[in-house]
């Protein structure tokens, strides 16, 4: 996560939703590049806590346990975040959105998509590429198995194609933390 930006009295939440390969961490570092915050990586964590993940439901259920206990001592510090993972459920995000609530977190959510074209495309090089800042191992199958479940984000949101220029929700965004 590296170094924690300055406490807020009521900090910035920012709850991250998307499938693999929709650009979620690349927007996530443009924002942070913007505006301080901390990242929660749910890929990064599962690998600090997982070193040969195995993907399973029990796997699962502890990263997102953990990662609930992480925000919720992060915001409980007043420190602003943003959580990088997919959200792809309702039930999943409605216990963010209770902690967000309980702390009295600013919270703003995003959806970030783009074209299932560039998503394979991106996909596809992830293998081949070597970013260190890349730490998912999703792959097109994982891509098409997720889609099916994602539910759609019932609260306000920012959405946000990567497949353009980003710019503009992150200044909108921005605004809103700044308010």
């Amino acid at each position: 996560m590296g170094q924690l930006p300055e406490a807020a009295v009521s900090p910035a939440f920012v709850v991250i939703c998307g499938l693999p390969g929709t650009g979620k961490s690349y927007f996530c570092r443009r924002l942070a590049e913007r505006l301080p915050f901390a990242v929660l990586e749910s890929d990064a964590l599962r690998k600090a806590l997982f070193p040969s993940p195995g993907y399973s439901a029990e796997e699962s259920s502890c990263l997102f346990r953990t990662c609930h206990l992480l925000i919720e001592e992060l915001l409980r510090d007043g420190i602003p975040l943003i959580l990088d993972a997919t959200n792809l459920s309702e039930r999943g995000r409605e216990r963010l959105y209770h902690i967000a609530s309980r702390l009295g977190a600013r919270l703003i959510m995003v959806g970030v998509e783009a074209p299932p074209s560039l998503v394979r495309q991106r996909l596809r090089s992830r293998g081949q590429d070597n970013d260190p800042e890349n730490r998912s191992d999703a792959d097109w199958k994982v891509y098409q198995k997720m889609k099916v479940s994602a539910q759609r984000i019932r609260r306000n949101y920012f959405a946000v194609d990567t497949s353009r220029d980003i710019s503009p929700v992150i200044d909108k965004i921005a605004r809103a933390v700044e308010r």
